[in-house]
This record gives C-alpha cells, structure tokens and sequence, in this order.
C-alpha cells in the first residue's frame, strides 16, 4: 500500500489537495520550501515507524491470545490483575482529587514501572540492545497498541483538567505527570494538551479554521490522508500551533507553546548528542509514531463533515461504541459539547443532547472504534462496512446509508 500512495504522489495530485486544505493565514508562516522539502518523507517515516511498532504490537498480542489459552497463566493472570486493580483503587483514593481517575493511574504506574527503568537502563549500557528496545515498545504500546489507546485517552482527560489528576498534596511533585513527564517517551510535546488540545482544537471543534480540520480532504483516499499525515507533523512538531496563536495575538497560549517546543526540542537534543543510536531508537521513532498516531485520530474524529455547515461540530464530530471504550473515548461528541464533564458521566450525557444529534445528522456507529473506522473509512473504502454499522436517526435504508456516507466524506473540490 506504501508504494501505492508514493507512485500517485504526484506534482500536481498535491498542488490539487492543498488548494482546499489548510489554506490559512497561520499555516503561511511555515516556509512552502521547507514544507515541500521535508513533510512528504517524515509522512512515510512515520508510516514506517509505525509499522514496526505495530508488528511489535499485535505479535505480542498474538502471544498474549496463545498464552491466555493455557488455564493455570490465565487464572494467575487474572488473579494478580484483580489484586492490582484492588490496590490501586485505594491509592486512588489518596492520591487523586477524583478517584473515578484511577483507570488513568493504572496506565500511568503501568508506564512508569515499565518503560521509564527500561529508557534509564538503556541511557546507563549506552549501546542499544535489541531486547531492551523490544520491551521498550510493548511497555509503551502494548497487545494491539491497548496501552498507548489508554494513554491517550489518560492524557486526553488530563488536558481538561484545570489542576490536573492528583490532589493537592502530590500535585507539587507529580504535577501534569502524563503530558509533562511520561508525554516525552512517547513523542508527545508538552502543551500539545493542554494548550493546542484545549484551546486551540476545541475553540475551533474539528471547523475550517482548525489546525487539524480534516473538511479539505476526502476521507476516503489514501492519498489524500498521505498528505494530511504529512500535514500534521508541523502540528506535532507545535509549530502550526504557535503559528495559529501568534496569528491571533494570543500571547498567553503563544508563549506556552513556545516553551512547549523548547523543552521537548532540549530532550530530542540531548539524548541525540548523548547517543545517535539510542535518540533513533528511543526518540525518533516514538515522535513518528506519535504522528501517525495523531493523525490518524483527528483524521477520524471529525471525518464526516456536513458540506453545507463545515463549522456544526455536531455534524462533524463522530460517536463509536465499542467493547472497550477506554474513559469513554468514543463519546466524543458529548465531550466536545461539555469539555469539562467527567468521563463518567458521559453516557447519561448523550442522552440528554440526543434530540439535538438527531436535529444535526450526527453520526453514530456501533461495533466501532477510531482504528477500525480509520481502516474501513480510508484503507480498504469499505463503505458496505460502515453503513451496516451505522446507527440512522431515522430509516433508512442501505442506498441512503451509503449516500449519506458519500456526502459527509467528500472534499470540497468534488
């Protein structure tokens, strides 16, 4: 598929896509030289990049559904999970201002025990060994990428909370521990949150003038999502970001992203001068994923645009279900419309803004996630796939669902 995109990748396929995307005034402050030079390449490293990874991923998650079988390491398995789960819940209720938080401080202590004295023994050997690099991943990505999804999702909710996950008390020494602390490992900028996610992506909720609005494209070409991925390193990187703010006279949020830069560019520094191979290994290719990862996600969460009201983050913002919905993640409407509601309360949310979802066409899907929907949607263009698993307002039948599909998918050029 990889050679697929590169050989339609051609001069005028990409002049065709960036007439309609991300045609903004911030995004004019990236020279077009360095854009041209370096987007398209750092969008393939980071498909390579995250196509290592991946196979890391799901062949331990392979092993892990082989070893699951065998009754005695299932059992102890599940014995030690249940015990864990029972410790942390009252070191929850010490540490954290909200003890509904303590699926995020699972996937934080998980982290933390794992991959951090992994990176540190790492930095100690100096050369890089390949089983310490092996288990560096799985310690970030875990079985079919379950822990990074958690991670996301635990930074996600963190970013929209004022005085962040821990009380007061441990507050002063954790402080924002998974955007400014563990966030480094996995390529993740600080302020990247708090101030872009925040107040930045959910002032503009997934419209035009969003840095990572996706309306420009159609979603169903690789093509186009290749040059979205390539797009969205300047945004990974926090430089279209502190474009936008700049633009804006927001100086507040301009001087956070620029310390945000600062730092994570220092580490990414660093540990290369310290040792090339090791920032390869450990940094690198954690920041391209990172970047696949992210586009990926904001390629989906507001594929399905209404062509007539671009700016109606009801209409462009997609709800999924799925059997594991990490914090909630896949009320993503709900969470657009109240920001600052607790993960918990979602559901009974829905329900309450239900009549006006309907009144706005919103989508909805079930048996779905924001990865399978991404390779349904973009990958395989399997509309069949999504019509069956979407969820009408009203009836409708196939035809209509596929239509639907079409007009809220297409880009603006069409």
């Amino acid at each position: 598929m990889n050679m697929q995109l590169v050989s339609k990748l051609t001069a005028a396929d990409l002049n065709d896509v960036r007439k309609d995307a991300r045609s903004k005034t911030y995004w004019r402050a990236i020279p077009q030289l360095l854009v041209r030079c370096l987007a398209v390449p750092a969008a393939l490293a980071s498909i390579v990049a995250a196509s290592l990874v991946g196979l890391l991923s799901f062949g331990c998650y392979g092993a892990a559904a082989l070893l699951e079988r065998v009754r005695p390491l299932r059992d102890g398995y599940q014995f030690l999970s249940r015990a864990y789960d029972r410790f942390l819940d009252r070191i929850g209720q010490r540490v954290l201002r909200d003890s509904r938080d303590t699926p995020a401080l699972r996937v934080m202590v998980s982290v933390s025990l794992t991959a951090v004295p992994i990176f540190v023994i790492q930095l100690l050997l100096l050369k890089p060994r390949l089983l310490l690099v092996i288990a560096f991943y799985l310690s970030l990505f875990g079985p079919k990428f379950q822990r990074s999804v958690r991670m996301f999702s635990a930074k996600h909710m963190e970013a929209h909370r004022p005085q962040g996950y821990f009380s007061e008390k441990y507050d002063k020494v954790l402080g924002r521990y998974v955007e400014f602390f563990l966030g480094y490992l996995y390529g993740d900028l600080p302020e990247l949150g708090r101030t872009v996610h925040v107040r930045l992506h959910h002032k503009e909720n997934g419209g035009p003038e969003d840095t990572v609005a996706t309306s420009g494209y159609d979603r169903t070409s690789r093509l186009h999502f290749l040059w979205y991925l390539s797009d969205n390193i300047w945004t990974t990187l926090g430089l279209v970001p502190y474009a936008y703010f700049k633009a804006r006279g927001d100086v507040r949020n301009q001087r956070r992203m620029f310390w945000g830069i600062m730092r994570y560019f220092a580490y990414f520094g660093a540990i290369f001068l310290y040792d090339w191979r090791i920032g390869i290994l450990y940094v690198l290719i954690p920041l391209l994923s990172m970047n696949f990862i992210m586009a990926i996600t904001s390629w989906v969460q507001h594929a399905f645009c209404d062509p007539q009201r671009p700016e109606d983050y009801f209409a462009n913002t997609v709800t999924v279900f799925d059997d594991v919905n990490f914090m909630n993640e896949g009320y993503h409407l709900c969470h657009h419309h109240r920001s600052g509601l607790h993960w918990t309360e979602m559901p009974a949310h829905l329900e309450r803004i239900r009549d006006k979802m309907r009144k706005s066409g919103s989508l909805v899907f079930r048996d779905m996630d924001f990865m399978r929907l991404f390779i349904e949607l973009t990958l395989l263009r399997r509309m069949d796939v999504l019509a069956d698993k979407l969820v009408p307002w009203e009836p409708m039948n196939h035809e209509q669902r596929l239509a639907l599909l079409a007009n809220r998918t297409k880009s603006p050029s069409e």
